[in-house]
């Protein structure tokens, strides 16, 4: 492996990397670089808070820093302990150790305290106003808003009205604390923002304590300062926050440091949907099996699907970190992890669709063992033995009586190989009562066998199959793209459950498998020949062995968008 020359290292660094190394060089925060991943516990993680994650904690790991997890739970309505749980087993599957777990609810005290503070500088005031009242005196962005009627109102009273609030003396969105900053400043988050509401309902950790709840924008940047974070890296969407954000921290700061806001593009990708909300209806509404469902793009579904750490991070590492928000798409993440399954992934005989195949000329009774090699992109990987037989099943497809000129698999009088066995040639096929093909017939040549001289008889079609007398029943589940729209949260075009696509989940129950299988664990990957790659679902059990397709062997999506 060639050694990277500095210039060459420099290169490949992304903007926020640029960033970290100019403030290393000149010794800002002591030379500390510290960093947070902040999700709110209220849904399941998706493959978009991956690219957050792999940012987050690899800029800590490159440069010998620390990232802390940081549950932001300011909103008791809507979280849960099982986001919790979910949020750390999925970090953890990426490859990556938080050095601290914290909560916004541990600083919910500190919150409060420098809220009373600003009330007493005359900096935060309680609005009575309804929602509606404020958002309309709030103006628009070329019109300067109106001061609330309830800005000046004297200190003590907002004092003694804010700790009510959390008394629970008030009902919710009968008032909330404002920050009086400039109703006509051209930054419209400037405009004497909210920063606390009441929410009458119990907090997964603190219980009934508290009725006053801080606002995102209030508690993210404080949280930050207390735990001494050097770069808060979030998506663009923050970059007109970022001003509030550093307002909060001036009014805060006792000393020179300061956290800084950095902003990066969210991973936005086609065919799918990364609002955590929408996701949540799917879920209720029963149109997929949970949030772990293999079609879901939550981190948690990927994994069942069959994804790998590995492939994700090659995703992530191939798009980059820019400052542009952009469309990239499915196409590549799927690349990805055939990329990486190619490489790790045993071939294996599975048939989805079976017909029988007789060898007409094969002594009844008789079996043999042949060996097929595990993987051919690993000379490492070893070899396992599979059964042959006079009777075999392979795919439906695989075989047409009355076939085009170009088709090279069996048809009546055409030779094809059997993988890792023997060339056949079709002699013909038997019918049931309404004409459908139930047995096909064929000869073999016990001169062709691999690995024999005879066996570099060229044939141009090779089909896979699996005996009769080892094949064991599986179920198959054919994943495909959970919507047919390529921007299905668009809403302009409609109703995003109006995009689902009708034929992303198609169980196959009659399929046959090389007994070989039966040893499979939970996750395992696997390549079923010619058809594409799969993993063992962790819902089998011994009796009942369900395999989820990962990705199609090629792109055929694409080629199917195009007709």
């Amino acid at each position: 492996m060639s050694e990277i020359t500095p210039t060459e290292e420099k290169k490949s660094l992304n903007f926020i990397e640029v960033i970290v190394e100019k403030d290393l060089k000149e010794g800002k925060d002591g030379g500390r670089i510290q960093t947070r991943f902040p999700p709110e516990p209220n849904g399941y993680l998706h493959i978009g808070h991956a690219k957050a994650i792999c940012l987050d904690f690899g800029l800590a790991q490159k440069y010998n820093g620390i990232c802390n997890l940081r549950f932001d739970d300011t909103n008791p309505v809507k979280e849960d302990v099982e986001y919790v749980d979910a949020i750390m087993e999925d970090i953890k599957w990426l490859g990556f150790e938080w050095a601290n777990v914290y909560y916004a609810s541990d600083y919910f005290p500190k919150l409060w305290d420098f809220a009373v503070q600003l009330i007493k500088e005359g900096k935060a005031y309680i609005d009575e106003q309804s929602a509606e009242e404020i958002a309309k005196q709030k103006g628009t962005p070329t019109q300067a808003g109106t001061d609330s009627p309830y800005r000046n109102r004297p200190i003590e009273e907002n004092l003694d009205l804010f700790e009510k609030m959390n008394q629970g003396v008030f009902e919710e969105g009968s008032m909330v604390l404002r920050a009086k900053i400039d109703m006509a400043s051209s930054n419209m988050h400037f405009r004497d923002p909210i920063i606390y509401r009441i929410i009458k309902q119990a907090h997964h950790r603190t219980g009934n304590q508290w009725y006053a709840y801080p606002m995102y924008d209030f508690a993210h940047g404080q949280c930050d300062y207390f735990e001494g974070v050097t770069h808060s890296i979030c998506t663009l969407e923050f970059v007109v926050h970022r001003p509030l954000y550093d307002w909060f921290i001036d009014q805060l700061a006792t000393n020179e440091y300061r956290p800084a806001q950095y902003e990066f593009n969210r991973l936005n990708l086609t065919y799918t949907m990364m609002s955590k909300r929408k996701l949540l209806q799917l879920v209720k509404e029963g149109f997929v099996n949970g949030w772990d469902d293999p079609r879901m793009p939550t981190i948690s579904g990927f994994r069942r699907r069959g994804y790998t750490p590995e492939a994700i991070h090659n995703f992530i590492d191939r798009i980059g970190y820019t400052k542009y928000d952009g469309m990239i798409d499915f196409a590549l993440l799927e690349y990805a992890i055939r990329e990486d399954l190619n490489k790790r992934a045993t071939r294996v005989s599975a048939v989805i669709d079976p017909i029988k195949l007789i060898l007409t000329n094969y002594p009844e009774g008789e079996t043999e063992v042949l060996t097929a090699q595990n993987n051919p992109e690993d000379e490492n990987s070893g070899n396992h033995s599979v059964v042959f037989s006079r009777e075999l099943y392979i795919e439906r497809d695989d075989f047409l009586e009355d076939a085009p000129k170009k088709y090279f698999r069996l048809t009546p009088g055409q030779e094809v190989r059997l993988k890792h066995g023997y060339i056949i040639k079709c002699t013909g096929c038997k019918h049931d009562e309404a004409g459908n093909v139930i047995e096909v017939y064929a000869e073999y040549d016990p001169l062709t066998k691999s690995g024999m001289a005879e066996s570099n008889r060229k044939v141009k079609g090779t089909i896979h199959w699996v005996s009769t007398s080892d094949a064991i029943d599986i179920e198959v589940r054919l994943y495909d793209r959970l919507f047919v729209s390529e921007n299905p949260a668009d809403e302009k075009e409609g109703d995003f459950r109006d995009f689902l696509n009708p034929e992303s989940l198609i169980v196959k129950t009659n399929c046959k498998a090389e007994s070989y299988l039966k040893e499979a664990k939970a996750y395992d990957h696997f390549q079923f020949q010619r058809i594409g790659y799969f993993n063992l679902d962790p819902d089998s059990t011994p009796d009942h062995l369900v395999f989820n397709r990962t990705v199609t062997l090629k792109d055929s999506w694409s080629k199917m968008k195009d007709k």
